[in-house]
């Protein structure tokens, strides 16, 4: 099992309707096959700048590959990531 976790924070206004276009955009990324306990978090934290996280597992590595590969992935990263967030730490983690 593969975890596959961002946290992030976006070029917009807090509370905005293009923070909520974005995070809606992201929840989509669910639909894609092989993606497992998909989740859209929201930072309550006080030790990093980050406002959310996304959350998902793989069974193993050829299923992430998929994923990451996926038109569907590659699109949101191209036309909504890159342009729309100002910062993230990816975090892609295996049971030990």
């Amino acid at each position: 099992m593969i975890r596959h976790t961002v946290t992030f924070r976006l070029k917009h206004p807090a509370g905005s309707s293009a923070e909520r276009h974005f995070l809606q955009a992201a929840r989509e990324l669910s639909g894609i096959p092989g993606v497992e306990r998909f989740e859209c978090l929201r930072q309550v934290g006080t030790k990093n700048a980050f406002a959310f996280g996304l959350s998902m597992e793989f069974a193993d590595g050829c299923a992430f590959q998929r994923y990451q590969d996926h038109p569907e992935h590659t699109r949101f990263v191209r036309e909504r990531w890159l342009p729309e967030v100002a910062d993230f730490i990816e975090i892609d983690c295996e049971p030990l």
